[in-house]
């Protein structure tokens, strides 16, 4: 049946490059037997009788309904197309599995012919046999990650056994199989060899393919145009391709995201040749320079602080260091914000000093901490860990919204200096709109307090967050769990201690509704924190298909409090509805606080971790 499956597969290619039947309709009149009169009426009618898909087919690609508007058919030139149209209509049913279908024209006499097209497709082909074979340096290689991807090719194959066969499906599986080969190790692969051998009798499809990987491709020099401003060295620092480093096309596509994100260039554009040295191919990076200067205006609303604007003034190279300055002025009606940062451009090691400089204000509602923060060390940016060391110097004063100072060692009021180790880990399929994988996240400091009788204090915070398959959605597991250990009496800053409740938090409360009690009614941060989230995720489909839109159910729960024993978690439950924009993840919930008992919408825009 291999000769009926070509036929099919040329019907196919030849209907994709057809025009339709408007287009049809509007050829010369020589394109058609006896010569097209887009005026007349059409020489016959056309019903079709056949269940869909296949119905929708033949109705868009038959030759019949051109041929209807031909004015001057006579009998004999209506019985050819008649003869023609059941080879056709055969053909077409091939593409959608139909290989031994009943079909029957029949032409009804009246003031115009109408012509019957009947088709009982019969049983679809199903595949009984998939047979998945490589060449190349995929065929012959014994590393694990050569293993691991030709397993994963055989394994995410989109049309396996028991799957009705179509040409459309036969074809989006060929073609999903050689983009993962393409997107690993092997840029000059290709399928060698394919068969669709169809038993139409039995209803049965065996199919063959066979990919070659060609050689394995590490990467050479990086040849880099568009830099005419900046230093020619923060693109190979920046975009972190080594020599020699195996060919990924996902760390190709995030250096460009880097070297576009990195607030020097506009855009930035990588290509490595697949017809070049397999050895050391060069990378090829294209870069369109940013402005050296420029300012942003920004607007924003939350369900935290409300309506929010910002202003952002960028300088890529301060004269006299040469280092890159982002200055932001935030207003709203929570966490209004100035602050300064300095970053200087990455060594050869990859990391960068960095300075910054803050004054904020935190509103919770019943006490106002008036927040400075002073930071300079050093951080690294990996493909997957980020890390920053520095030392830091924090002070905080507090107040009753009346504007009554409070100076209880338990209100976060004080000064204090510190040095501090962060450690971020993110191994997600995708940092943008991850659906499996997890994150963790790891805070050390170390400091002593300057305000009042001098303590030593230590602050240890743990963050995870965990995203695994589950069905037909995922779930998403959340946990933060911090402690600052100090004697009873020392004046911590605000800054350094803990509040939660919130859109990221705990869903169901306000913004850092959740803390330790103090005197007079008021909610105060505390010393340690736990807090947990189980989400689960799940597609919203239409029509069969999933869309760009999720729901979710989630549980979240947790607590502030300066000693274990007093540790109370409050729980909040809802439900909600993520959109994946061109910008990120929207996401916006309904939560119900059992504590609180009231009921709060949360939103947020991005995923971040």
């Amino acid at each position: 049946m291999t000769g009926k499956l070509a036929s099919a597969l040329g019907v196919a290619a030849l209907l994709w490059l057809a025009p339709g039947p408007a287009s049809a309709q509007a050829q010369p009149a020589e394109d058609a037997p006896g010569g097209i009169d887009a005026a007349a009426r059409p020489s016959f009618d056309l019903d079709i009788r056949a269940p869909q898909p296949l119905r929708g087919v033949l109705e868009r690609h038959l030759d019949l309904r051109r041929y209807r508007e031909v004015s001057d058919l006579d009998d004999a030139e209506l019985a050819r197309l008649i003869r023609m149209a059941d080879g056709e209509v055969r053909e077409l049913a091939a593409t959608l599995g139909y290989f031994n279908p009943e079909v029957r024209i029949t032409r009804e006499p009246g003031t115009r012919p109408t012509l019957v097209v009947t088709v009982e497709p019969g049983q679809p082909t199903a595949v009984n046999e998939v047979a998945i074979e490589f060449e190349g340096d995929i065929a012959r290689s014994e590393e694990p990650d050569a293993m691991r991807q030709r397993e994963g090719i055989r394994g995410d194959w989109r049309l396996p056994v028991g799957q009705p066969f179509t040409q459309s499906a036969w074809d989006d599986a060929k073609a999903a199989s050689v983009q993962q080969l393409l997107a690993r190790r092997y840029p000059a692969g290709r399928i060698s060899y394919s068969l669709a051998d169809i038993d139409a009798t039995a209803h049965r499809a065996r199919l063959g393919l066979r990919l070659d990987s060609g050689p394995l491709f590490r990467l050479g020099p990086m040849q880099v145009s568009g830099v005419e401003r900046y230093n020619p060295v923060l693109v190979p620092r920046i975009a972190r391709l080594p020599v020699g480093s195996i060919y990924d096309r996902e760390r190709i596509l995030q250096a460009q995201l880097r070297l576009a994100g990195s607030g020097y260039f506009d855009s930035a554009f990588i290509l490595v040749d697949p017809q070049s040295d397999p050895q050391a191919a060069p990378v090829q990076v294209t870069v369109r320079e940013a402005p050296l200067q420029k300012v942003v205006l920004g607007v924003g609303l939350t369900t935290d602080s409300g309506p929010r604007v910002s202003i952002e003034h960028i300088h890529n190279r301060v004269p006299g260091i040469g280092w890159r300055a982002v200055s932001k002025l935030q207003l709203d009606r929570k966490t209004p914000f100035a602050q300064t940062e300095l970053m200087a451009i990455p060594d050869e090691s990859g990391w960068r000093w960095a300075g910054l400089a803050r004054a904020e204000r935190l509103d919770d509602g019943n006490l106002v901490t008036h927040g400075q923060r002073l930071r300079f060390g050093r951080l690294r940016s990996e493909e997957r860990i980020d890390r920053n060391v520095y030392v830091q110097y924090d002070r905080a004063t507090v107040q009753t919204t009346a504007g009554a100072p409070v100076t209880s060692s338990d209100s976060g009021a004080g000064s204090a200096l510190s040095a501090n180790y962060v450690w971020t880990g993110r191994y997600f399929d995708s940092l943008t709109f991850p659906t499996r994988g997890h994150g963790l996240g790891l805070e050390l400091g170390g400091g002593v307090t300057l305000g009042g009788e001098r303590s030593v204090f230590q602050r240890t915070v743990f963050r995870g967050l965990f995203l695994r398959p589950l069905t037909q959605g995922r779930l998403q597991l959340r946990a933060e769990a911090g402690a600052v250990l100090a004697r009873s009496g020392a004046q911590v800053p605000g800054t350094q201690l803990f509040r939660t409740g919130g859109d990221n938090t705990v869903r169901g409360y306000g913004y850092r509704e959740l803390g330790v009690a103090l005197p007079g009614g008021q909610t105060g941060p505390g010393r340690l924190l736990a807090v947990g989230s189980v989400e689960w995720q799940r597609p919203i489909r239409w029509g069969g298909r999933p869309t760009e839109f999720e729901s979710v159910l989630f549980v979240d729960t947790g607590g502030v409090a300066d000693r274990v024993g007093d540790l109370r978690l409050s729980t909040g439950i809802g439900t909600g509805v993520r959109w994946k924009s061109p910008v990120g993840p929207v996401q916006a919930d309904i939560a119900y606080g059992i504590k609180s008992k009231s009921v709060r919408l949360h939103m947020s825009v991005g995923f971040v971790f």
